[in-house]
Order: structure tokens, then sequence, then C-alpha cells
């Protein structure tokens, strides 16, 4: 099956490193282009270019997801655009703690990051969407929201959040022609996953159907197909692409 989203303009948030970068990467093979966004320029430039090496189209954008200014860089956005087709929401971070040691700033940071930026770039986004009525909402949650893990009850909050945003907000704009689905990844290889010792990885590696972990291409391939018209009766779903670390 072949995806194709030519002249489709794509934002992806968190697309310097990791699985951002796969997914930016993988839009622009498809033929979208790609609105590369990440705090910093210096490696999301790369990105770009390494996108446009690829035959590929593509755009970088220093956003601050969690800046006052969220909203009004999202419009300048769609107004130099015209449009924003497909959202990757894929940035976000970890502070993780036991709980009973947790401090209320890493909750309230992992929150506001994960979540509530969330909420700010898609209701823009969406406007529009809604207006052309066509759109594709894709966002990155995590197998941990379905499944919890220890020292992480922010993340696990926020990212189970992020699967009941998904499915009310399908419910809202479906009719519209305006799909809204989640990713779930499992462990996906990092640069954190590559300094790990060979007993820790095979560890790791032991709880997954699998037996090896994710890859930022596995996520990517599974964008694409959601932003895809082959999905168009797609939506309000969370896809579990965790090699079978959580059935």
């Amino acid at each position: 099956m072949k995806i194709e989203l030519n002249g489709k303009i794509a934002l992806v948030t968190g697309a310097s490193r990791g699985i951002g970068e796969g997914i930016a990467k993988r839009l622009g093979e498809c033929g979208a282009h790609v609105l590369c966004a990440a705090r910093g320029l210096d490696k999301v430039t790369e990105v770009v270019e390494a996108i446009k090496a690829a035959g590929g189209s593509a755009t970088p954008v220093e956003l601050d997801i969690t800046g006052a200014d969220v909203r009004e860089r999202i419009k300048a956005l769609i107004e130099q655009h015209k449009q924003i087709d497909v959202l990757v929401n894929n940035a976000g971070i970890t502070d993780d703690d036991l709980f009973i040691r947790m401090k209320p700033e890493a909750w309230d940071k992992v929150i506001r990051t994960n979540l509530d930026s969330m909420f700010h770039i898609t209701q823009e986004v969406v406007k529009k969407m809604i207006r052309t009525k066509w759109g594709r909402v894709i966002n990155i949650t995590s197998v941990v929201g379905l499944m919890g893990n220890p020292g992480q009850v922010n993340y696990s909050a926020s990212k189970a959040a992020i699967i009941g945003f998904t499915k009310s907000l399908a419910l809202e704009i479906g009719s519209r022609n305006v799909t809204v689905n989640a990713i779930a990844p499992g462990f996906i290889a990092t640069s954190m996953t590559d300094a790990m010792t060979d007993d820790a990885k095979a560890a790791l590696e032991s709880r997954i159907a699998i037996k090896r972990l994710g890859t930022p291409d596995d996520i990517a391939h599974a964008v694409c197909y959601l932003a895809s018209e082959q999905a168009s009766y797609v939506t309000g779903t969370v896809l579990n692409v965790s090699g079978g670390l959580y059935m």
C-alpha cells in the first residue's frame, strides 16, 4: 500500500529527534510538506535538510509549545501556509519520581507540556480543518497511559488524558471529515537505550512479545497511515504500537 500525501501540509511537534524526527522524515517521503517544530532550530534544521536531501519538502519552525504565545505562533503558521492538514502532537517530556516524593513542580511541568500544549495547539489547528472539511489529528500517547508505570504518575496521567482527549474530540468533529487518533508507542530505541548494558536491554526486550525494541520508523509508518486517505474511516482509535508489550 503506497501512501501519498502530496499537497498536504503537516505540522510535527518535537521533530528534532527520536520519534518526532522519524515521523517528520517519513511524512516527507510520503509527499507532505513538513513543518518541523522544535524549541531550538539547530537540530531541527538538520532534520529539514535530511528531508530535502531525500527529495522531500520541509520548513524548520522554532516553537516553544509551553510558551505564552503558542496560539499566536500557530495562527501565524496557518496564515503563512494557508492550512495545516495533518497535526502530529508528538512533543512531550518526563520528570520521573516516586509519587510520594514527586514535587508539585514536576507534576505541573509534565501536565503543562504534554497536555495543556496539545489543547492550545489543536484548538487553533482544528478551527481551520473544520472550515476546510478535511484534517488529521494524530496524538502520540504511550502504553504507559494504558498500563501505568511506577515512578511516572505524572507522565502516565498526561498520556492517559491524551487518550480521553482523542476520543472526545473525534466524536465532536468527525462529521466535518476530520479524524482524531492516537498512537501508543511501547519501548522505542533511542540514544538512552543505546547507552544501556546488554543485560539491561535484554531484560527490557524480554517483556516484549516480539523481543525487540521498537524504532522511530515503526511509529512513523503508523502516523502516515492515519494521515492518509486509506484511514478516512478510522477515528477515535488508539493504535498500540508496542510489539506486544501491552495487550
